[in-house]
């Protein structure tokens, strides 16, 4: 398995392309940022500090977006819209858990404050990201030979004689 993939970032294709996955990569980082903002709000004001391990999993979620939401737009590689759409998608997956079955002894609501806005931001914080690293994957892997400037050598390695 290549691993390769996972370290390209913006600058691998065309400038529109590059300019593209740079505002998705600043977009994605700041959407995760919104979300931790969300929980760290709930956290504060709402009260939600007071429940039991669910508080202080608001708090590690809102500090964790800020190092993962800065890093997303600070590093701008693959692996850092992986790890950003990961990231909102185990908030929102965490939440969908405490909405349908409870977790750890408390049941979440779709009625609470911020829960529909909180999940969209994740669904596009997803979305942003893949979009992100997906525009980063696409593009030349290698140079052809047929894409070469002229006067260059051949893909063998050997030059070619000029006719005279």
């Amino acid at each position: 398995m290549r691993l390769e993939p996972l370290g390209y970032g913006p600058g691998r294709s065309s400038v529109p392309l590059q300019v593209a996955s740079t505002v998705a990569f600043v977009v994605g980082g700041l959407l995760v940022l919104w979300s931790g903002t969300l929980h760290f709000h709930l956290w504060q004001k709402v009260g939600y500090r007071h429940i039991p391990t669910i508080g202080p999993l608001f708090l590690v979620q809102s500090v964790a977006a800020v190092v993962v939401g800065v890093l997303v737009i600070a590093v701008r590689r693959v692996w850092v819209a992986i790890a950003g759409a990961g990231f909102a998608l185990s908030t929102m997956v965490g939440f969908l858990i405490s909405v349908e079955h409870g977790l750890f002894g408390f049941k979440d609501s779709w009625s609470a404050p911020f829960a529909h806005q909180a999940l969209a931001v994740d669904i596009a914080a997803i979305v942003v990201l893949a979009a992100a690293g997906g525009l980063c994957l696409y593009g030349p892997t290698s140079v052809h030979p047929s894409t070469r400037p002229s006067g260059t050598e051949a893909s063998s390695g050997l030059a070619t004689a000029p006719n005279t």
